[in-house]
C-alpha cells in the first residue's frame, strides 16, 4: 500500500522537468541573453495581437469572380477543341456554366462526347433539340473554392512574412474570408498596398500589325492595354496579343536591383521550362517588341535585339527603390488567384497591449495568492502540497504552450487562470474524500488510498466533459476563442497530472518519511 513503482516516479519527474525546461525562456526571457542561453530551448510563448499591439485585417476573397474565370477558362478550352473538329457553336454564359447552340444534330452528339471527355464529373450536362447546357456541380465548385482559399492563404503568408519571423496569424473564416493579424505593425498602409495588388505578371508580343498603337482596327486575338510612364501615369494604349508568351508562374526568383544608370529595376529568372520558351520566342522575334504586363498594365515594351537564352531578364520602368522591392516581393510570392478586398481594419496600439499584459499578470497573481491562502487555511499541509502542485501546473502549462508554438492572448490567460482554479478544485475533492474515509474509521494508509481512488473518477469525468466542450470551441471558434480552447485543454490535462499523480507522490513521500499518527486534515 502507498507505493509508487520506479517507472512511474521517473515518468512524473521527467514530466515536471520537461515543464520547467520549456517554460523558463517564456517566464524569464533574460535567460536567453545569459550564459545559459545555449542550454535552453529557443521556443517561447509568443504574445498575441491584443498583448503586443499590431494590425488586424479581415480580407474578403472574390470567390465569385474566380469561379466565373474558371468556368470561362473551361469554356475556352472546350471551344478550342470543338473548333479543331469543325464545330463552331453559339455560346452564352450563365451562372456556373454556359450553353452551346449547335444546329447540326451529328455535331451536337459529337460535342456532347467532347464535354464528357474534357470536363468529366465536374459538370452536369443537359441537352435539348439544338442546345447543350453545361453547369458545374456543387462538389467541384466547393473543391474550387477550397483550392482558391488555400492558395490565397499561402500567397498572403509569403507576401507578408517571407522570412517567417513576424509570427503572423492567418486564418480562413468561412467560404470567402481570411483574418490576418500581424503583431508589431501599427501602420497597416504598406500591408494594404502589398495585399491590394493581384500581381499577375505576363509577357506578351506587341501586335506589330497595328504598329502597337490604338485607333487601328484590332486583329482577332489582340487587345489594348495602357502603357505606364513616369509616376505610374497612363501614357497611351498599346495593342498586344491576348495570349501571353509566358506568365509569372514560371518565375523562380525576382530581386530588386539597380541598372548601370543607377535606376531601380527588377531582375527575374525563369524556371528551366520558362527559360526554354522565352529563349525560343526571342530567337524567332528579333526586332519585335515584348510587352511586360502587370495586372493588365504595361510596365515596359522593350525591343528584342538578340536572343535571350539564359532564362533571366530585367523589368524596368518608373520604379523607386521601394516600388521595385515591393514588386520583387510580389513576384516571388506569386500572383493572387482572385482579387481580395479589406472589409475590416483594426489597429491595437502597443500601450493597450502593455496594459493588457499588466492586467493579465495581475489577474494571475491575485488568483494564485487567493487560492494559496484558502488552501493553506483550510487544508494545512495537504493544502501546501496542492499549492506546490499548482506551481508545477503553471510551469507545465507554459512549457507545453511554448513547445507547441501557441500564441498567448487575453482569452488564453483567462483559460490558464480558470484551469489553475480547477486544478486546486481537484485537490479539494481529494482532501474532502480522505476526510470522509477517516470519519468512517479507516486507517491513515487506507484513507489516503481510497481518497485518491474514489476522487479520481469524479475528477476525470468533470475534466473530460470540459475538454470535450473546449474541443468544440476550437472546432467552431476563431481567433481568440480557439486560443482560449487550447489553453483550457492544456491546463486541464496538466491539472489532472499534478492533482492526481504529483500530489499523491508528495503525500507518499511525506507519509513514509514522517510516519504521522494522524493525517492533518
Amino acid at each position: 500500500m502507498l507505493s509508487v513503482p520506479l517507472w512511474k516516479k521517473t515518468a512524473i519527474l521527467f514530466i515536471c522537468l520537461f515543464g520547467i525546461y520549456f517554460s523558463l525562456p517564456s517566464i524569464f526571457p533574460a535567460l536567453l541573453e545569459s550564459k545559459l542561453a545555449g542550454l535552453l530551448p529557443k521556443t517561447q510563448v509568443s504574445l498575441g495581437l491584443d498583448l503586443r499591439g499590431g494590425s488586424s485585417l479581415l480580407l474578403e476573397v472574390d470567390v465569385e469572380e474566380y469561379r466565373a474565370a474558371q468556368v470561362s477558362n473551361a469554356k475556352d478550352q472546350l471551344l478550342s477543341e470543338l473548333r479543331k473538329v469543325g464545330i463552331h457553336p453559339q455560346i452564352s454564359m450563365h451562372d456556373y456554366g454556359f450553353s452551346m447552340e449547335i444546329q447540326d444534330r451529328s455535331k451536337l452528339i459529337q460535342a456532347q462526347g467532347l464535354v464528357r471527355d474534357i470536363l468529366g464529373y465536374k459538370v452536369a450536362m443537359t441537352t435539348s433539340a439544338h442546345t447543350i447546357s453545361v453547369t458545374y456541380e456543387t462538389g467541384p465548385l466547393r473543391e474550387m473554392t477550397n483550392g482558391l482559399m488555400q492558395q490565397t492563404l499561402e500567397i498572403i503568408h509569403r507576401r507578408v512574412d517571407e522570412s517567417g519571423t513576424k509570427e503572423i496569424d492567418l486564418q480562413r473564416q468561412g467560404d470567402s474570408y481570411i483574418l490576418l493579424q500581424v503583431p508589431g505593425v501599427t501602420d497597416p498602409k504598406q500591408l494594404k498596398e502589398i495585399l491590394g495588388k493581384t500581381a499577375k505578371l505576363s509577357f506578351h508580343e506587341v501586335e506589330e500589325r497595328t504598329g502597337g498603337k490604338s485607333g487601328v482596327s484590332m486583329p482577332i486575338g489582340a487587345r489594348l492595354l495602357p502603357m505606364l510612364g513616369e509616376g505610374g501615369v497612363n501614357t497611351g494604349m498599346i495593342a498586344v496579343r491576348s495570349h501571353p508568351i509566358l506568365t509569372g508562374e514560371m518565375l523562380v526568383d525576382a530581386q530588386a536591383s539597380v541598372n548601370h544608370l543607377g535606376q531601380p529595376v527588377v531582375n527575374f529568372r525563369f524556371s528551366n521550362l520558362g527559360a526554354k520558351i522565352f529563349g525560343d520566342f526571342t530567337k524567332e522575334s528579333r526586332g519585335k517588341h515584348l510587352a511586360i504586363v502587370l495586372d493588365n498594365k504595361i510596365l515596359s515594351a522593350p525591343t528584342i535585339n538578340e536572343p535571350i537564352l539564359g532564362g533571366s531578364g530585367v523589368i524596368s520602368g518608373s520604379f523607386t527603390v521601394k516600388t521595385a522591392g515591393d514588386l520583387a516581393l510580389l513576384l516571388r510570392a506569386g500572383a493572387l488567384p482572385a482579387p481580395i478586398k479589406i472589409v475590416e481594419e483594426r489597429v491595437v496600439g502597443p500601450s493597450l497591449g502593455k496594459d493588457s499584459i499588466q492586467a493579465g499578470q495581475k489577474s494571475v497573481i491575485l488568483g494564485v495568492v487567493f487560492v494559496v491562502l484558502v488552501m493553506l487555511l483550510c487544508y494545512g499541509l495537504f493544502g501546501l502540497f496542492a499549492v506546490i502542485a499548482m506551481v508545477f501546473n503553471l510551469f507545465l502549462m507554459i512549457g507545453v504552450l511554448a513547445f507547441i508554438g501557441a500564441t498567448l492572448t487575453l482569452p488564453s490567460i483567462a483559460g490558464m487562470v480558470l484551469t489553475l482554479g480547477m486544478a486546486v478544485d481537484a485537490n479539494v475533492l481529494i482532501c474532502e474524500r480522505i476526510r470522509e474515509e477517516m470519519k468512517i474509521g479507516k486507517s491513515n494508509i487506507n484513507a489516503i488510498e481510497s481518497g485518491y481512488k474514489m476522487a479520481f473518477l469524479t475528477i476525470f469525468d468533470s475534466n473530460i466533459t470540459t475538454i470535450i466542450a473546449a474541443m468544440l470551441l476550437y472546432m467552431f471558434g476563431t481567433g481568440p476563442i480557439r486560443g482560449f480552447a487550447v489553453s483550457l485543454t492544456v491546463g486541464l490535462l496538466c491539472s489532472m497530472f499534478t492533482a492526481i499523480a504529483l500530489t499523491k507522490l508528495m503525500v507518499i513521500f511525506w507519509y513514509r518519511s514522517c510516519k504521522p499518527k494522524t493525517i492533518p486534515l
